[in-house]
């Protein structure tokens, strides 16, 4: 039997790809691809590509080519420099990780602003679960409530919950009745429908322009809301187009210092009936991230001008 070393100098390497594969095989949520996915792997393997890599290079390697058999940007080999726990980790300790680091970044609300022109502005780092953020989050709508147009800045969001970024999306639309996306999960075999929200507790940001900001940074849950607001022409994209990352990902030990990434969940949005994995969303405004805020800020002029 294959022995997984657990020192961060030392790796079977065959033994961690051995497992890593394995994961990958059992949760991808496209089981049809997985065949594709080992037989490149394994095909570096035997051609001695990974031989004498430490374990940082082998997942840097490992991942490249993972991402060019499958373009799935959630689908990675990571090295660990802290030791992990072999043993799954409990939901319930991820979910709480998870609300610690929220918790520390005022639940993704880094800045609120009134800008020149009664413009709003908020920058949204990432998306919280809004079982604890909902009273952030109509914070930060209440300022903006009286503005005439809003800046939504996506531009270093890392991602977070589809329940969080339903919430978001929920202020600019007029009542519950929005199908928003919908998340299929391999594991259950069973889909789950995200709508606007009925009910919020902060009014409702309508009929004035919305602009959202992105980067080539912008990720995930982060790309799901501005995916969402361009499917349904409730905003303007303004920036680069995004990563590319549309996949719910479960994260599982191989060895004590290297990670699999799987995603086991995939995004399908009822408008465009797709999502974003691997092209990224693509604004209507194509301009570098730098300069994209002094962009939307003279478009949301000029169409507040003409009325």
């Amino acid at each position: 039997m294959t022995t997984i070393a657990d020192t961060a100098g030392t790796l079977d390497t065959a033994g961690t790809l051995d497992r890593a594969l394995a994961l990958i095989t059992a949760g991808y949520v496209f089981p049809e691809r997985t065949a594709a996915i080992e037989t490149a792997i394994r095909g570096h393997l035997a051609a001695g590509t990974y031989e004498g890599l430490a374990a940082p290079e082998l997942c840097a390697a490992v991942t490249a080519h993972l991402q060019e058999a499958c373009p799935d940007k959630h689908l990675r080999l990571l090295y660990e420099q802290e030791p992990q726990p072999m043993e799954e980790e409990p939901e319930e300790l991820a979910e709480a990780r998870f609300e610690s680091m929220c918790v520390e970044a005022n639940f993704g609300v880094q800045r609120v602003e009134r800008l020149d022109g009664n413009l709003g502005y908020l920058d949204l780092r990432l998306i919280a679960d809004p079982a604890t953020a909902a009273g952030t989050f109509a914070a930060a709508m209440q300022l903006l409530a009286r503005t005439e147009a809003l800046i939504l800045d996506l531009r270093k969001n890392i991602g977070g919950l589809p329940s969080g970024v339903a919430l978001w999306c929920s202020y600019f639309f007029p009542d519950g009745e929005t199908h928003l996306n919908d998340v299929y999960d391999r594991k259950t075999e069973s889909t789950r429908q995200y709508w606007t929200s009925t009910h919020l507790p902060a009014p409702r940001y309508l009929d004035r322009p919305v602009y959202v900001l992105t980067s080539d940074s912008t990720f995930s849950g982060g790309e799901e809301l501005a995916y969402n607001l361009q499917a349904t022409k409730r905003a303007t994209l303004v920036g680069e187009t995004t990563r590319g990352g549309a996949h719910p990902t479960a994260r599982i030990s191989v060895t004590p210092h290297v990670t699999v990434t799987v995603p086991t969940a995939r995004s399908i949005n009822p408008v465009t009936g797709t999502n974003w994995e691997g092209v990224g969303v693509i604004p209507e405004i194509s301009v570098p991230a730098g300069t994209a805020l002094e962009t939307a800020v003279e478009h949301a002029l000029r169409r507040i001008t003409a009325g």
